[in-house]
């Protein structure tokens, strides 16, 4: 899966010169939390978000009158307050790539960018959107989270197992086990009885950490 599939555009950006309140007021607007700032050409100069807008507010210790903060504030622009050292990503960059760069420098969100021009941003809320899809939440099934030895051919056992059973697999990932021997696999599947297919499993796997139905919500 890459950034180019699940980028948000068409991007909504801003310019250097305009004033912090439109800013604030555009942010509202839209329910967006960053706006990548762009110059005439269209091309990105810079990243300013809802956190920098609100810094960029006056402290409550000042000594200055309602009016005089409306005042210095409706001076304040956009070019003032925004990140020049913006970190981008090309569309054709693995979204887990995305996300990693997203951890690692502890932001919400990239602008997706081409020959300087940008053509979309991947934020935090693309990524939850994709984690959903991925463990099948909005998806009826049997879910399962299960210890299983790090071997080649165990996750195929796996799968087997739920073949013969006539289930389906809706989702299926692994993370981290509780030693580099094994690794915790969570599955969710349609078309098998639970009961039936704990009683398969078990014998296959190191530990069975859940199970459980998982219905639609409505």
């Amino acid at each position: 899966m890459l950034i180019g599939e699940r980028m948000s555009q068409p991007v909504i950006t801003i310019h250097p010169d305009v004033p912090v309140q439109e800013a604030i007021a555009l942010m509202t607007k839209e329910g967006i939390r960053r706006l990548p700032v762009v110059d005439q050409r269209g091309q990105l100069i810079g990243i300013v978000t809802n956190l920098d807008l609100l810094h960029a507010s006056p402290s409550d210790a000042t000594s200055l009158s309602v009016w005089e903060l409306n005042y210095l504030i409706s001076k304040i622009t956009v070019d003032e307050i925004m990140s020049k050292d913006v970190i981008t990503v090309a569309k054709d960059l693995p979204v887990e790539e995305a996300a990693r760069i997203m951890a690692d420098n502890k932001i919400g969100g990239l602008p997706v960018v081409e020959d300087h021009t940008v053509i979309g941003i991947i934020t935090e809320t693309d990524l939850f959107k994709i984690f959903l899809e991925l463990l099948g939440a909005r998806e009826a099934g049997i879910r399962i989270t299960a210890l299983m030895p790090d071997m080649p051919g165990e996750l195929a056992k796996l799968t087997m197992i739920i073949r013969d059973l006539g289930g389906n697999i809706v989702a299926l990932t692994q993370a981290l086990g509780e030693s580099s021997e094994n690794r915790l696999v969570t599955v969710k599947v349609s078309g098998v009885d639970i009961k039936d297919l704990q009683k398969a499993v078990e014998p296959e796997i190191e530990k069975l950490i859940d199970i459980r139905e998982s219905k639609l919500s409505t």
